[in-house]
């Protein structure tokens, strides 16, 4: 009975995170919010589950993992200064055309990851250009989440070897693999 309770837990704290992420509620505030609800669901103690469970966890994370993020981050923000994301998102848009913006998207998202910008960088640098895509061909905007989603978060972000991405960087110590490390390989 408590496995089902922390499972229902972690489901409603993953959802009432989702709800008001989207909402436009910080994730900083969140996630503790988050935690403590499935600590709470699991009959966990609060005060432990806080301090030795959730902030050990989080410092961990941030410790191992910041210099790829801010180097990642920082690399973004040069491509998007330099003005390169745009120079490839107008090219892919040029040569496609204006009726094919959700391919368009899809490819600018998978040159631009694979090309070493963060996942999540990445969004930021593709939701300008996608917009002007979807506007020009009449396509809902609705969609662009979906089109951004495919080019930046498959096929470049998991099948694809020698992507310097944090997703295929993050493994490699679990599992002594390369940045070259693919389906297939050896």
């Amino acid at each position: 009975m408590d496995a089902v309770m922390g499972l229902l837990g972690i489901l409603a704290g993953l959802g009432l995170l989702i709800w008001l992420a989207y909402r436009g509620w910080s994730v900083l505030l969140l996630t503790p919010i988050a935690a403590m609800l499935a600590a709470a669901f699991a009959f966990e103690p609060l005060l432990a589950n806080w301090t030795q469970t959730y902030m050990a966890g989080a410092a961990g994370f941030i410790a191992q993992f910041f210099p790829i993020f801010l180097l990642g981050a920082l690399f973004g923000k040069l491509m998007e200064d330099s003005g390169s994301v745009q120079t490839v998102a107008g090219f892919i848009g040029d040569k496609l055309g204006p009726r094919r913006g959700i391919l368009a998207v899809v490819i600018a998202g998978a040159v631009v990851t694979y090309g070493g910008v963060s996942l999540f960088v990445s969004f930021f640098v593709l939701v300008p250009m996608a917009t002007a895509l979807f506007r020009d061909a009449g396509i809902p905007r609705r969609l662009m989440p979906a089109a951004i989603a495919l080019g930046t978060s498959t096929f470049t972000m998991s099948m694809l070897p020698g992507s310097p991405a944090v997703q295929n960087a993050i493994p490699m110590p679990f599992f002594g693999t390369t940045h070259f490390a693919a389906p297939g390989s050896a």
